[in-house]
């Protein structure tokens, strides 16, 4: 998977950037919990504010591994059912943990010491936190990853109806293995946009949790081959989710005038009163939707030994969550920074699953364009020649992803000297031909600093 690497950030690639994922699972769906020991002594302020959630009512919790990082990880997976999400429960943790939010429209007052963050599209988020002793030409310490993930997205149309049933029209979005939405208690989640009483218009948030909507696979006895030949479903007919019976709602008719507006009539007006219901507004209110399908499964500890985070969205928001807790857990006391020369930066873009090209993806220049402004802001607007460039040279970026761990069944489908494995650390990739910018010098320096830590790498 084409990944957020470093040459997508910075042209040309400093020598100081490379890329390492972390092993999970089989098909994305569990992250073996078990680096929670490791992961406690990197962020030893972090205490969780809720339960762990288990797959199941069992009493056997008296085999968990240590758990600050885990249960924080499982309260970011639930709460981040799509990209808005995800980036308005870091906002959230930002805040709380004392960063000052910038907007990129205005003219920025930085000072050495200082914890800030700024979003994009509110499906991205860059933070930082300026060294005491940092001086323009320093450094920036930078850990990326993303906030998307493979879903199904509603269509700018996605009313429809076929044999006396409502569906919802669908669009995939990224590489997903798409024959495993069928038959899951789905829903819907995502950004709204509403008029307000003063006649303005406002972003809102929406995540309906109950169970909304459902792709049934067809009966055994209408495809008696499926078990020997296979399932290959045709995205655009057999992919469509299942929203309600048409008795409740006849279909608009696309020659009969409409006075609504274009975003009610294009979807199913039982969608949008489920979508006014859970913003609290009128229908006629909602003027535009962008929602991702989301499984309403929640994310939790199972196996025999609890020893597994069961979880969809894994790719990225394990990477994400960890940036993040890192960058505000380095930072909590007071002298933290007193002595830091560098930029302790967190990138966390939109749009990787389909190349990174968006304005808010990696590929766009929010990057370069913070750390000019950084330089510039701190340098009062007196930055020596070259200071810029002179910071990316001094400059390293992981760049953290997920890698896929080999899979006991299908142990041919990996490199037989290369198979990233459970319990033996976070994962390090190479590619002769760039696809990541990981040198031999950048690889040492992350293996280094893991051994300071005792962080094991493969």
């Amino acid at each position: 998977m084409a990944a957020v690497t470093g040459h997508h950030l910075l042209q040309p690639p400093s020598p100081f950037f490379t890329k390492i994922k972390t092993s999970h699972s089989i098909t994305k769906l569990a992250f073996s919990a078990t680096h929670s020991k490791l992961n406690s002594k990197v962020f030893p302020n972090f205490t969780p504010s809720s339960t762990v959630p288990f797959c199941s009512s069992s009493s056997a919790q008296t085999n968990l591994p240590e758990k600050p990082t885990v249960l924080g990880l499982l309260d970011y997976l639930n709460e981040s059912w799509t990209q808005f999400h995800a980036t308005a429960e870091a906002k959230r943790q930002l805040i709380g943990a004392g960063f000052e939010l910038l907007n990129e429209k205005d003219e920025w007052q930085l000072k050495p010491g200082g914890r800030y963050f700024f979003t994009r599209n509110m499906s991205s988020l860059v933070a930082f936190a300026i060294g005491d002793m940092y001086a323009p030409g320093n450094g920036f310490h930078v850990i990326a990853a993303h906030t998307d993930s493979p879903c199904l997205k509603l269509k700018p149309k996605s009313a429809s109806a076929k044999s006396q049933y409502l569906m919802v029209n669908v669009q995939t979005y990224g590489g997903g293995l798409w024959h495993t939405w069928f038959d899951r208690d789905l829903s819907v989640a995502g950004r709204v946009i509403i008029r307000d009483r003063e006649n303005s218009f406002l972003h809102k948030l929406v995540k309906v949790e109950r169970p909304l909507l459902r792709i049934p696979s067809l009966a055994i006895h209408l495809d008696r081959k499926v078990n020997t030949e296979g399932f290959k479903p045709n995205l655009e007919t057999h992919l469509i989710p299942l929203l309600a019976t048409k008795v409740q709602e006849m279909c608009p008719d696309p020659n009969e005038k409409n006075t609504a507006s274009s975003s009610k009539a294009a979807h199913h007006s039982l969608l949008m009163q489920v979508l006014s219901d859970e913003l609290s507004c009128n229908i006629e209110d909602i003027v535009s939707i962008e929602l991702n399908v989301c499984d309403t499964q929640p994310s939790c500890l199972g196996g025999g030994n609890n020893e597994f985070i069961f979880s969809g969205r894994l790719d990225n928001l394990a990477s994400s969550y960890c940036a993040l807790r890192a960058l505000i857990d380095s930072c909590q006391s007071s002298n933290d920074l007193s002595n830091e020369l560098a930029i302790r930066m967190v990138a966390l873009f939109d749009n990787e699953e389909v190349g990174s090209g968006s304005v808010q993806g990696a590929g766009a220049p929010t990057m370069f364009e913070a750390m000019r402004r950084i330089i510039r802001c701190l340098g009062h607007n007196k930055v020596e020649e070259g200071a810029t460039e002179r910071a990316i040279q001094q400059s390293f970026l992981v760049s953290a992803d997920m890698a896929h761990g080999v899979h006991p069944n299908f142990m041919d489908k990996h490199e037989e000297h290369h198979r990233p494995e459970m319990r033996k650390g976070l994962v390090i990739k190479h590619n002769a031909n760039q696809r990541y910018a990981t040198s031999g010098i950048t690889a040492f320096l992350f293996k280094e600093v893991g051994k300071l830590h005792n962080l094991p790498t493969q």
